[in-house]
């Protein structure tokens, strides 16, 4: 029975904390948009960091190149 005066403050603080912590991140903006980044993974963007492939660029580069293998 003395295990109750000491578990039962504890228990308190423990949630007060978790209530303080769910305060905190509701006003930090944690829930503001829970859809946004599930829809961003399937969106199909443009990303300019990824080199892009073109192949006239190479295909001029090869068409340049046999005319001076076809001149010597």
């Amino acid at each position: 029975m003395n295990i109750l005066y000491l578990l039962i403050p504890i228990g308190l603080v423990f949630l007060a904390g978790a209530i303080w912590l769910l305060l905190w991140a509701i006003r930090s903006g944690q829930y503001d948009d829970l859809e946004g980044p599930a829809f961003r993974v399937l969106m199909d963007d443009d990303d300019p960091r990824i080199p892009e492939y073109k192949p006239e660029q190479n295909s001029q580069k090869k068409s340049d190149s046999e005319q001076k293998q076809g001149d010597v």
